[in-house]
């Protein structure tokens, strides 16, 4: 056969077969021999012999005995078969190197009644210890003439027979490495299933209507593990069902695994849902129950069946009796609800790895076996027989609750889920009701019974209304629903807030010097030259003659120039007046004033006058940049609000990703760390070991950003408050690798196949997969961790539409909870509970594209542009708008958000009595205002200069709309005044008052 055998795990697994036999516990210890025989039998699916083949190597070899004596092994098969196993019996010496006896291979003859080779085999049992009892797996009775005839020949040898089923399947119990990894596989597939195909396919039921048959849903549900986008990128060849989806409502349950999906109609009440995948022979399970409409009762029931979940997996571990975990539930459930003890499942789950269900491990009251670490069990339990009392129709009247999950058995904590499927209420609830329905339920009931429609209420009877409506009239009723409630829950809000004081900030004053004498006495100050006094950050200098001292931060840049003899020094200052425009009218007609200072030494000077220039120049130049660093670093530390300590979990076990890079960096060069999560939050360690730790509690957002149409993966939290690393303050940091540094770094060790590009690209997919599987893993283990409290948002990519919220146009894509691209940086998140309402700035027909105007719920936060968007997703973005429940308008012209905000902000009650935000609606009186706004834009237009327009860039980026900030009668205009200094002489002319320097 054209087939590899894995020795090694031959080896190790026969190695582990015998040992447990050489102790004779149990049936061990009563038979002399083991014999296991498979035939040829399409209708078994799960058997205890065919499974110990697949165990042992990796097939399952049809018509083939195989007799397990003391001192030797002899199988019995086919030609191909033998040469297939040829691989393990050709060993050097009597016994291999891990003390397995040795192999002998029997070719079976199909013309022949076999009876020389039976005869070989039963010698060998009668040499075998003691030569009268074999162990068998009794349930496992193959038809056909071959094993009818083998099995006839050990009755008539008189052999005793044992059942050791049990014992094997204890001794297969404890998977390795290798099977842990195809049964996690396993488990992920189902959970890809469940979530993705089924949920939605329920939903889209309910939410439409249909009347679909529970078997016809099961159909489809073994249907859509043809496709791969469902497997997770495994091979569909590799995947299949462990039993047919189970799925039931409408007052019939039973809430076991060998039940099938009758053809009655889905109920939408409670709907149990059981559905196991096999991978590579590995199997998994999964159980969940979605409700529809569910009263408070059957809430409060479901959530204590998740606490008894809990309660179970806390006393699977290793070294406990089975038993004593079904009995400590037991007590948990006596002691918390004790009327719901007789509706519980009589067990609780069992054991599971390539049969799906291992009768001999059963979570019940009577099995004494122990759990050991390594295990893998299907939990399940529900309650059945429960009595809705708000139920009216037969159907509705009983009801049952049935949750399972695939778990591996750990040695000292709680037992790991592997099927992470949310199962919370808020996750398996589907509600339609609406509050104010509930006092007209029974006309409702009524109208559907005269209609024909079956049990839906007047939620579904609405939406069967809207939906012979276009998407656009459905869009726009959507929308007007919208902005009514829109204006009235804001002034709500800005009334509730009118009451809270907001603390203005006292602006800093710099003074130089409190008293006269802190005033330097240096000799250049005496000569009337500039000084620099580094101490107090002063510059003095002369003027009318006087040692005048100014604070570097009056100072807004310094120039030097030379001109022919004479050496310039131009010092621009922050005065008042410097808001207004050239046309408005200038207090200073004559803003020049000019001093110079030679550059050509005469006789008896120690040096060149201009020297005092120069120097001056270079000084204030050092300290005005140490001045704006401390003040650059005093403003990132503001409003920092301190965190909880982390808290380190020293178990080894902890969710770790390696070889990520973190932004923002944390110095001037990139590098590598880990990421891992410990009790209440993460920690990045560099190489280098530079610390960055983030806590659960104070992500707002954790954002997943997988590597398809991507050259990076991506881990990103968004915070609640920043946090400082690298000397600045940031509310967003991310984890990611680019897919491209891998590949080539793998790709060293390929030299010789890179020129093929099939190679590269086969190479480059394989990659992204494994980065996605170890991310996904990893995800899965932290939400574990963190109970569901922390849950990762994957953004949807078919939703996603080209922007530029900054300066680059960038993919820009909705998640379940924000608007983000992660990719790019500056990072861009969005959270869709902080937006008031989305405006459309120049929708226009001859334009090819548009802007977009995010407008927060807190009108004190400045609005978000995201510029030249495609016209062409204005559709989509209309509908995603609106499935979120959240207001759009358009308009032709760009608007003045600055004097709109600032006109909310100033008289809020004022803006909602005159329609609030119904000026932006294309049908109101929009159009006026917005010609004015445009017109007043373009009437404060003005060009300053390149140093002005790169400060108020600076200024106006980190600035929010405020009406303190914006009131006239607290803030300092600054106007730009030159002034020109000769080191010595009078002054010819200075036209302004020295009091207009003041720094207050």
């Amino acid at each position: 056969m054209a087939v590899n055998l894995d020795k090694e795990a031959y080896y190790r697994r026969i190695k582990r077969l015998y040992s447990n036999w050489k102790k004779g516990e149990d049936e061990f210890g009563k038979v002399d021999a083991i014999v296991v025989s498979v035939g040829v039998d399409e209708e078994i699916v799960y058997a205890k012999s065919t499974a110990i083949q697949t165990w042992l190597f990796g097939y399952e070899l049809t018509d083939t005995i195989m007799v397990f004596c003391d001192t030797k092994i002899i199988f019995l098969a086919s030609k191909k078969k033998v040469d297939f196993l040829k691989q393990v019996a050709m060993t050097k010496g009597n016994e291999n190197a891990n003390g397995v006896p040795p192999i002998t291979l029997l070719t079976r003859e199909k013309n022949e009644s076999n009876k020389a080779n039976f005869d070989k085999m039963i010698e060998a049992i009668r040499g075998s210890k003691e030569g009268k009892t074999v162990g068998i797996f009794s349930k496992d009775k193959f038809p056909g003439d071959y094993m009818k005839s083998w099995n006839d020949t050990i009755t008539a040898e008189g052999l005793e027979k044992v059942d050791i089923s049990a014992v094997v399947a204890y001794a297969m119990a404890v998977k390795e490495d290798g099977e842990l990894s195809l049964m996690k596989k396993a488990a992920a597939i189902t959970s890809e299933v469940y979530s993705k195909f089924f949920k939605e396919r329920v939903m889209e039921i309910v939410d439409a209507d249909e009347k679909v048959r529970h078997s016809k849903l099961a159909e489809s549900v073994e249907k859509a593990i043809e496709e791969k986008k469902y497997l997770g990128g495994a091979d569909p060849s590799t995947v299949e069902m462990c039993y047919p989806p189970i799925i039931q409502s409408g007052g019939n349950y039973s809430l076991k695994f060998s039940v099938v999906s009758d053809k009655n109609h889905m109920h939408f009440g409670a709907i149990t849902c059981a559905m196991g995948i096999r991978y590579k022979s590995y199997c998994s399970n999964l159980v969940r129950t979605l409700m529809v409409d569910p009263p408070q009762e059957m809430q409060d029931n479901y959530n204590f069946l998740l606490q008894v979940e809990e309660e179970l997996l806390k006393h699977l571990k290793h070294g406990v009796k089975i038993s004593e975990a079904y009995n400590a539930v037991q007590e948990y459930v006596k002691k918390e609800k004790s009327d719901l003890v007789a509706k519980l499942t009589k067990n609780l789950g069992f054991a599971m790895g390539i049969e799906f269900r291992e009768g001999s491990l059963v979570v019940n009251s009577k099995n004494q076996y122990k759990l050991k670490k390594g295990m893998v069990l299907s939990v399940s339990l529900g309650f059945a027989d429960l009595v809705n009392k708000d139920g009216k129709k037969d159907e509705q009247k009983k009801y049952a609750l049935f949750i399972g999950d695939t778990i591996q058995i750990n040695e000292e904590d709680a037992a790991t889920i592997l099927t992470p499927v949310k199962k919370k209420i808020k996750n398996v609830g589907i509600f339609l009701k609406n509050d104010d329905e509930d006092d007209d339920e029974e006309d409702g009931d009524d109208a559907e019974e005269l209609l024909g429609k079956g049990a839906r209420s007047a939620a579904l009877l609405a939406d069967r209304t809207r939906n012979e409506m276009t998407a656009e009239e459905k869009r726009r009723a959507h929308q007007k629903e919208l902005a009514n409630h829109l204006n009235e829950e804001a002034k709500r809000r800005l009334t509730e807030r009118q009451g809270d004081q907001q603390i203005q900030k006292a602006r800093k004053s710099n003074v130089s010097y409190k008293n006269v004498s802190q005033m330097p006495r240096e000799k250049d100050i005496r000569e009337m030259k500039i000084f620099i006094d580094k101490k107090y950050e002063t510059v003095v200098m002369p003027v009318f003659g006087i040692a005048t001292p100014f604070h570097i931060a009056t100072i807004k840049n310094i120039s030097m120039s030379v001109e022919g003899d004479y050496t310039y020094l131009r010092i621009n200052f922050y005065v008042p007046g410097s808001s207004l425009g050239r046309q408005e009218g200038n207090i200073f007609p004559n803003p020049d004033c000019v001093f110079f200072s030679s550059n050509l030494k005469t006789p008896g000077d120690p040096s060149v006058p201009s020297t005092n220039l120069q120097n001056a120049f270079r000084i204030i130049k050092e300290v005005q940049k140490r001045y704006k660093t401390r003040e650059a670093e005093e403003k990132e530390k503001e409003g920092i609000v301190k965190q909880d300590s982390l808290v380190i979990n020293l178990n080894r076990s902890n969710p770790k990703l390696k070889d990520l890079y973190i932004r923002p960096n944390i110095a001037q060069k990139r590098m590598q760390g880990s990421v891992e999560a410990h009790t209440n939050g993460f920690r990045f360690t560099s190489v280098r070991g530079d610390k960055v730790d983030i806590l659960y509690n104070n992500i707002k957002h954790a954002i997943f950003q997988p590597c398809d149409g991507e050259m990076i993966i991506v881990l990103h939290f968004h915070l609640k408050n920043a946090i400082m690393f690298g000397k600045r303050r940031h509310t967003d940091v991310q984890f990611y690798t680019e897919v491209g540094e891998i590949t080539t770094d793998l790709g060293k060790h390929q030299h010789m196949h890179d020129r093929d590009d099939l190679y590269a690209e086969q190479m480059e997919r394989e990659m992204r997969h494994k980065l996605k599987s170890a991310f996904k893993n990893f995800i899965e283990k932290v939400e574990t961790l963190t109970k569901e409290e922390l849950e990762f948002e994957v953004p949807f990519r078919d939703l996603g539409f080209q922007g530029a919220p900054y300066r680059s146009t960038c993919l820009l894509q909705p998640t379940s909870g924000s608007l983000v691209n992660t990719t790019e940086w500056p990072p861009f998140v969005v959270t869709l509970d902080e937006v008031e309402l989305v405006h459309f700035e120049r929708v226009q027909f001859h334009l090819k594209n548009f802007d977009v105007v995010i407008v927060y719920k807190d009108y004190n936060k400045k609005v978000t542009m995201i510029n030249a968007v495609p016209v062409n997703s204005l559709d989509p973005i209309k509908e995603w708008l609106n499935s979120c429940d959240i207001k759009y308008t358009e308009g032709v012209q760009s608007l003045n958000w600055t004097k709109i905000m600032k006109t909310i902000v100033d008289d809020p009650e004022g803006f909602f009595e005159q329609g609030g935000w119904s000026f932006l609606d294309p049908e109101g009186e929009g159009s006026g205002a917005e010609e004015d706004s445009e017109s007043e834009m373009e009437d404060e237009t003005f060009n300053p200069s390149a140093d002005d327009e790169e400060e108020e860039q600076e200024e106006d980026s980190d600035e929010d709309y405020s009406s303190d900030t914006e009131d006239s009668s607290k803030i300092i205009f600054f106007y730009i005044c030159t002034v020109r200094w000769r080191h010595c002489g009078p002054v010819a002319r200075f036209p302004f008052n020295l009091k207009m320097l003041e720094t207050k």
